[in-house]
């Protein structure tokens, strides 16, 4: 499995692409911005970005803009994101897409390498990795205009599993149904 990572602190960006290696995964690029990172998906589309929300040059949202654009260009792109913050609207964008894995954890979250390399591959199968913390602030958030309203009834209940901080397992296990069933896989 081929991991583009757009991180711009150098030792972080160096951390994960070795930890990715260390568990058979190949980083295919690794770059430190926004337009690097969409150049990087349209010259060799990976199996999966992991991205963070904050790039240069003004460190606000330039990750999760690049992310989306990266989508345009590549649709069905499955994108990690990997940050201190979350930025509601934009994992709100990410999700009303629909096409391709999506994943959005809080760095401070990630407890170990298994638990992050596991994320990394469900998102690259097409699956979903959602740090309890976004989902409930996306829940709290939720409004009749945004993405979130748009889901059924079974579809956020799915999500408030999720934001439990349920797996995939245990969330197939309470709804009865077979884990990959909700997954889209």
């Amino acid at each position: 499995m081929r991991v583009l990572i757009a991180e711009d602190l150098f030792l972080l960006r160096d951390g994960l692409a070795r930890l990715l290696e260390a568990h058979g995964l190949e980083v295919s690029a690794a770059v430190d911005n926004g337009e690097d990172l969409v150049a990087a998906v349209v010259a060799d589309p990976p199996d999966v970005a992991v991205v963070d929300v904050r790039l240069p040059p003004t460190f606000t949202d330039e990750g999760i803009r690049a992310a989306l654009a990266a989508r345009a260009k590549v649709p069905g792109l499955p994108v990690l994101v990997l940050s201190q913050y979350v930025e509601q609207l934009y994992a709100r964008e990410l999700m009303a897409d629909g096409s391709g894995g999506i994943g959005y954890l809080l760095k401070d979250r990630v407890f170990d390498s298994d638990q992050f390399v596991d994320a990394v591959r469900r998102v690259a199968g097409g699956g979903t990795a959602m740090d309890p913390e976004v989902i409930a602030r996306l829940l709290a958030s939720n409004t009749d205009n945004d993405a979130v309203s748009a889901l059924s009834p079974r579809e956020r209940e799915v999500l408030a599993l999720m934001a439990e901080g349920r797996s995939n397992a245990a969330i197939a296990q309470r709804l009865v149904i077979g884990e990959r069933a909700y997954l889209g896989s």
